[in-house]
Formats: C-alpha cells, sequence, structure tokens
C-alpha cells in the first residue's frame, strides 16, 4: 500500500520535507525578532545584543515579514497570525504619529515666537569632517553648533575659520573622539557640563532677551562591553534635564515652578527612540525631539556609507516645553560618517 499511495503522490515527500524546513525557518526568524521585540514592549534595553538591534528597530520589520511570507507555503495558520501580528506591532512602532508624540512628554509650544534659533549638531569622526563643517556652517548660518569629537587641534581649527561669525566657543579639550565644542555667533556664559568618558560641555546664551541652557551630548556607545557606561551617561543627563525643569529640586520643594530656563541639550546620544533610556531621557526630562517635532523621526543619522546598510537616527537636538521646531534637515559631511542635524527652534512664552 505505501508504494502504491508513494506511486499515486511522486515528490510527496519531498513536499513535506519543504513544509517542514520552511516551518522550523519561519519559526526562527518569528522566534528572534519577537524576542527583541518584547524587550521593546517591556520599555527596557536588555543585554548585549539587544541594545544594538533595537538602535535598528525598523528594519526587524524585514526578518519579520520573510517570517510571514514563509508561513504561508507551510500551510501553518499559526505562525501566519503570529508572523501578521508581529509585524504589524513593528510597523506601529515605526510609523505611528501617536507613538512618536507619547514619546516626546511636551505639548506643542503656543503663542507667538519671541525668539528664534537655529542650532546644528555634528559628530565630525575624530575631526576628520573639520573642513565640511566649517563649509556647512558657512552656507547654512546656524546661530549655535554642538561639535562631538573634535580634538583641541579641531577645536583651534575651527575657532580660527570660523572667528568671523561664531567668535565665542566653549570646549571641554580632550585627545581622539572626547573633545566637543560650543560655537555661537552670539556671547556664552560657561556652566558645569555632565560628566562622562567623552566631552560634555554646558554654557548659556542670550537669545533676544531669554536666557537659555546649552548641554551638549556625548554618551558611550552601547557596544559590547560598554552597556554599563552607557546607560549610566544616558542616565546623568536624564538627571541633569530633570533638574533643570518643572520636575527638578526647585519645584519639588516650592510647590510650583517658578519660570524655567529653557533647555537646548544636542549632540550624538549613541541612542533611538526605540531605546528605554532615550525615551526615560525624553519623558523624565520634559523633552521633545525637535527632529521628531519638524516631521523627521525616523530620518537617518548614522551611518553614512553611501551604500544600502541599514541607518538609524542618534543624532538629536531636544528642547523643553515652549520651544516649536520646524525644517529639521540631516546634511551629509565629507569625512563623517554621521550626518548633521540643523533645525530651527522658535521659543514660544
Amino acid at each position: 500500500m505505501a508504494a502504491v499511495k508513494q506511486q499515486q503522490e511522486p515528490g510527496g515527500g519531498r513536499r513535506g520535507a519543504g513544509r517542514t524546513v520552511a516551518t522550523w525557518g519561519c519559526a526562527a526568524l518569528l522566534a528572534g525578532t519577537s524576542a527583541v521585540t518584547a524587550f521593546r514592549v517591556a520599555d527596557a534595553d536588555g543585554p548585549t545584543p539587544v541594545p544594538q538591534l533595537l538602535a535598528f528597530l525598523p528594519w526587524l520589520l524585514v526578518p519579520a515579514g520573510l517570517g510571514l511570507l514563509c508561513a504561508l507555503p507551510a500551510r501553518r495558520p499559526a505562525l501566519a497570525v503570529w508572523g501578521a501580528g508581529l509585524t504589524a506591532l513593528l510597523a506601529w512602532y515605526t510609523a505611528a504619529p501617536g507613538a512618536v508624540r507619547a514619546a516626546e512628554g511636551v505639548p506643542a509650544a503656543e503663542g507667538a515666537p519671541s525668539a528664534e534659533l537655529r542650532v546644528l549638531t555634528a559628530n565630525l569622526q575624530f575631526g576628520q569632517a573639520a573642513d565640511a563643517l566649517v563649509d556647512l556652517v558657512r552656507r547654512e548660518e546656524p546661530d549655535l553648533v554642538f561639535v562631538q569629537e573634535c580634538d583641541p587641534a579641531c577645536v583651534r581649527e575651527l575657532a580660527g575659520a570660523l572667528a568671523a561669525t561664531h567668535p565665542h566657543h566653549h570646549a571641554v579639550e580632550a585627545r581622539g573622539p572626547a573633545g566637543s565644542v560650543i560655537l555661537s555667533r552670539r556671547p556664552l556664559t560657561p556652566a558645569a557640563g555632565v560628566p562622562a568618558e567623552m566631552g560634555q560641555p554646558g554654557a548659556f546664551v542670550e537669545a533676544d532677551g531669554h536666557r537659555v541652557r546649552l548641554q551638549l551630548a556625548h554618551p558611550s556607545p552601547p557596544t559590547p562591553g560598554r552597556l554599563a557606561a552607557w546607560r549610566t551617561e544616558l542616565d546623568g543627563l536624564r538627571r541633569w534635564a530633570r533638574a533643570q525643569g518643572a520636575r527638578g529640586p526647585a519645584a519639588r520643594e516650592g510647590g510650583a515652578a517658578a519660570e524655567d530656563t529653557p533647555v537646548i541639550l544636542a549632540g550624538d546620544f549613541n541612542a533611538s527612540r526605540d531605546h528605554a533610556a532615550f525615551r526615560r531621557l525624553l519623558d523624565d526630562g520634559d523633552l521633545a525631539d525637535a527632529a521628531a517635532l519638524a516631521g523627521a523621526a525616523r530620518a537617518t543619522s548614522w551611518p553614512v556609507t553611501g551604500g544600502p546598510a541599514p541607518g538609524v537616527q542618534i543624532d538629536h537636538v531636544l528642547v523643553s516645553a515652549g520651544f516649536a521646531a520646524r525644517d529639521a534637515r540631516f546634511l551629509e559631511m565629507e569625512g563623517s560618517d554621521h550626518r548633521a542635524l540643523l533645525v530651527t527652534l522658535a521659543l514660544r512664552r
């Protein structure tokens, strides 16, 4: 009877084996993708390699979609439902305006603008893009420039080349990627920066009668073996931001917030909005992501490879309540693996 059945169904064994392979392949794709997505749902970053994969969360749609597609010929309804649900969840996290707005934690500013600032942040990759940044600043004419990975020689080069337009600067001078500087058209008053392995200078600037607090951000990257430093330094920025705003010590002791100093926190955060540590910085610090407010929440800032490699937005300009943002643009700089971010901010009463 078995021989007769094989004659009646030629290739039946091969088809069955093919469906088994498809089933296991589909399950492996969906299980791996679900494991990473579960940390996003749980509002946690997890151990290596989860934080590294969470940075590229929109690209997880690829294995989730493949898992869904291979579930169909495998004739496994449960796997198909699993793949469809996972794909829908990832698509929601990637594109839903509600998810983006919920992560900001700051309502849109209202009222007539009383000051306007054009802010540029740029990672120069060990100073290699210094010349490109000079050209970019001369062309775009920002009011404030937050520069990361700029050693003392790079700081001197920028200060000399931009002396006519941006004569004021405050730097943390250090070798390699640890050096950083804030350049300004307007006078700067140095302020205590947030401690980190890489330089994070702070300052105050006057903008049309408003005193604005500036802080450069450049926490350690979440590479294997460096996750503890990454979490600690992002948490340091969160605690600093919380201390500046309505949730800070003055507000808690007085029972009501006095008029807060507006805050601009900008730089290479080595974190995207899909990292729980970054979302806590936004929420607990009462900050908004200017690129998201301007409609560019998913624009890529790193890595710039010239090819189809996946990208992520880890360079940000964060602002306190009272700021509105528009014209967020990510601009390439020759010599850097980051795009610079230029955004126009309006401070409203």
